[in-house]
């Protein structure tokens, strides 16, 4: 038997979501990157011009922003397609501004209970691998296998800068790290749902694991299993 919801956490750039993806194919699950919502959000009020630190306006906004996440559409290395009425913002939500500010905007309690009852009804349907930060601790606690990924945070700079420079992006790996450094300080430090392991997730540490190295690991975790 394998597990039917397969929670994954960790910091930025840990590799959870590369694995969570890798799982989702491997095992023909259903992947959901629940970071997208997060900063489809941060990306709206970044366009709305709607103050980061304006918690109330932020809130309703994710109350009744239409965010889809859909199956991949385009052959240019997506993992999925997100959609906010009908526009394609899959990679507008990966610029550095939205970096800065999607921790404080995730931090907000009214966000996350609007978005985490969107996670749970995916969830409740089964054959799913949610990937985020707090999944395994507060969004499916009772997941059937629950991963915490975790990686130094230079290797985790240095793989975000290596994105960033194939997506033709002008950042210096110095700016990276510090993005790097305080995302894990406000995500580990907030009052709502701080990024820690659940008390019976598997730690996996992928600093120096290269992709196969990954896959072959939580294929193993998944086949093993009961």
């Amino acid at each position: 038997m394998r597990p039917s919801t397969i929670a994954i956490d960790g910091p930025a750039a840990s590799g959870k979501s590369t694995i969570g993806y890798h799982l989702a194919q491997y095992l023909s699950y259903l992947y959901l990157d629940t970071g997208v919502l997060y900063r489809a959000v941060t990306w709206a009020a970044l366009a709305r011009q709607i103050p980061i630190e304006d918690e109330g306006a932020i809130t309703r906004l994710s109350e009744y922003l239409p965010i889809d996440v859909l199956p991949s559409t385009h052959p240019d290395g997506r993992q999925y397609t997100v959609q906010i009425e009908d526009a394609d913002i899959t990679w507008a939500i990966r610029t550095p501004e939205v970096d800065r500010a999607v921790s404080p905007v995730s931090a907000y309690p009214g966000v996350r209970d609007a978005l985490t009852r969107q996670m749970r009804q995916i969830a409740a349907r089964g054959h799913v691998v949610m990937v985020g930060r707090d999944i395994g601790t507060v969004v499916i606690p009772d997941a059937d296998l629950k991963l915490y990924v975790v990686a130094s945070a230079e290797e985790r700079a240095h793989r975000r800068h290596l994105d960033m420079q194939r997506q033709g992006k002008a950042i210096s790996y110095n700016e990276v790290l510090a993005v790097i450094r305080r995302r894990d300080q406000i995500d580990s430090s907030r009052e709502t749902a701080p990024l820690q392991a659940a008390h019976d997730a598997i730690l996996l540490d992928t600093t120096q694991l290269n992709m196969a190295e990954m896959f072959a690991k939580v294929e193993w975790l998944v086949n093993g299993y009961s």
